[in-house]
């Protein structure tokens, strides 16, 4: 019989989680995202590249073929060139997005403090790099973290996106014995909150910065056939982009969606977000805003794709001025929306409302009725 290679993506089957019966239950709450390489070099991105490009929520195709292509093709190319544009948007501390991410969990964290009576504990797990979201969950888990919100910060549903994180918590979880009660955030793409904190970052931006001609909501594109097949990801980025004009107020000429970030040959869902900025700098617009609602954390997609390459695309055709409006981030108005999302999904979960000093208590006890049963006194 072979024996399952230990990786960190599969920890958890091996990981012992030793129950104590004075142990304190908590609500645990998991922020998800992509995820990003450990570093910007061609050896790093080609172990994040090929555990991305491997999920078949990703490319849907036989997996035989897939395969091929991967490791015959993409995995000798991609990589360096990837490692290139990564480069150019590494930090002294790190990745962007893991570090955005890491705030975000810190501030969420302080957040919920004010709001819930009972012991709550935030952690991080990226879909794809590190921290794994089998990461995130075994700290959880060694937490007593007895329910769990799983949180992907994917504001619009995709199965590429937030499809995949369902799965990769499901192939975690299928190992525990003792499984909590969890929850799962699938979309907030129209959530008050989040609509709010969108239009006071534009609003912000503009009285700073003025105004443009033009607003761009820029997303993540998808293959077309997903939208065919049933995806609802091009109607909520849509939704999305509408709610927000409707708050600022703009006419139908002054936004457009658009759609950014294809990979390979066939179509993605249009209007591709590089063909309208050649078209609108070659109309000879003065001045156009980009901003990206699906972005939770500034990263490779925002900082390289949109802040350097489109925008030298924008004022080569002929354009004056491109302004790229940054990420929700760590924003107070972003935090407030994530903490807004996590009232509303743990509703009914008790240990929200109750205080450390009861359950204490109740710990007590517990313990000394197992003690009773026979249970060792711990």
């Amino acid at each position: 019989m072979q024996v399952p290679q230990k990786t960190e993506q599969n920890m958890a089957i091996y990981n012992t989680f030793s129950y104590s019966h004075n142990s304190l239950p908590i609500t645990g709450i998991l922020l998800t995202n992509l995820g990003t390489p450990d570093a910007p070099t061609p050896l790093a991105l080609r172990r994040y590249l090929s555990e991305f490009l491997a999920d078949p929520r990703i490319t849907e195709m036989p997996r035989w073929l897939w395969w091929l292509i991967l490791h015959g093709i993409i995995l000798r190319i991609r990589p360096r060139r990837s490692a290139r544009n990564y480069q150019k948007i590494w930090t002294e501390s790190g990745s962007p997005l893991l570090n955005i991410s890491q705030t975000q969990t810190q501030a969420l964290q302080q957040a919920i403090k004010t709001h819930f009576a009972g012991p709550m504990m935030i952690a991080l797990g990226m879909r794809y790099g590190n921290p794994s979201i089998a990461t995130g969950l075994e700290q959880l888990r060694q937490a007593n973290a007895r329910r769990i919100l799983i949180l992907p910060l994917y504001p619009q549903y995709s199965a590429s996106t937030t499809g995949s994180t369902f799965d990769a918590v499901a192939d975690v979880l299928k190992h525990w014995r003792w499984l909590p009660d969890v929850r799962f955030v699938s979309h907030y793409h129209e959530h008050p909150a989040y609509i709010r904190a969108l239009t006071a970052q534009i609003k912000n931006y503009w009285a700073e910065h003025g105004s443009p001609n033009k607003l761009l909501f820029s997303y993540h594109g998808i293959p077309k056939r997903f939208f065919l097949a049933g995806d609802p990801y091009h109607c909520e980025c849509y939704k999305t982009a509408r709610l927000v004009a409707e708050q600022l107020d703009l006419s139908e000429e002054k936004w457009q969606v658009v759609f950014q970030s294809r990979f390979g040959r066939e179509e993605w869902l249009k209007p591709y977000a590089d063909h309208t900025l050649a078209v609108l700098g070659k109309a000879g617009m003065k001045r156009v805003d980009v901003i990206c609602p699906g972005f939770a954390a500034d990263c490779l997609e925002t900082l390289e794709e949109i802040d350097h390459t489109n925008r030298q695309l924008f004022l080569q055709a002929g354009g004056s001025e491109f302004h790229y409006i940054p990420a929700l981030n760590d924003n107070i108005e972003h935090i407030q929306a994530l903490l807004e999302l996590t009232i509303q999904h743990t509703q009914g979960w008790e240990d929200g409302t109750q205080t450390t000093e009861v359950l204490e208590i109740e710990a007590q006890q517990r313990t000394k009725r197992a003690v009773k049963l026979g249970a060792p006194n711990k």
